[in-house]
């Protein structure tokens, strides 16, 4: 096996309120976690289980994670494979289902850059690196749930 890395966070719950967890209600969802060097990311659980909607939350976490992934290997792949990308965005969704028991799971993730290259001839391959960044991410290979591209990439004018 290769290298390994260790990546150390803390997560403090800020929601304890005057309460705690006496019941559902009583408490805030909040929370904040902080790595070395880093601004701290304010978080919450999804607005379905009771979380604030203008914080992240580990779902919205997981899908961003992935199409963060998808786009470095990407950028990667094309600065190394004679693709010059101008620009690149990702409406990435990410679905999730809850089962009977109050448990769920992730069903499945699909990545959906808009990649703009530089000419037409680079247009072909940079479809192409698509499929080789999903074989490098690292979360998507980590992940038990299907991670799918619909790529769609433009030319620019100029």
């Amino acid at each position: 096996m290769g290298e390994t890395h260790r990546y150390e966070c803390r997560t403090d719950w800020t929601g304890a309120g005057e309460r705690g967890t006496v019941d559902y209600r009583s408490y805030d969802r909040a929370y904040v976690s902080r790595a070395a060097g880093r601004p701290d990311l304010r978080g919450s659980s999804d607005p379905a289980f009771r979380g604030d909607a203008t914080r992240w939350n580990p779902e919205l976490l997981l899908v961003a994670s992935l199409s963060q992934c998808h786009l470095l290997w990407y950028l990667h792949l094309c600065s190394t494979g004679g693709v010059t990308v101008l620009d690149y965005r990702d409406d990435a969704v990410g679905v999730m289902a809850e089962d009977s028991a109050g448990g769920g799971r992730f069903t499945g993730v699909e990545l959906r850059p808009v990649v703009t290259v530089a000419s037409a001839e680079m247009a072909e391959r940079a479809r192409a690196l698509h499929a080789a960044a999903h074989t490098k991410c690292f979360i998507a290979a980590s992940v038990n749930f299907p991670v799918t591209h619909s790529a769609r990439i433009e030319v620019a004018t100029r």
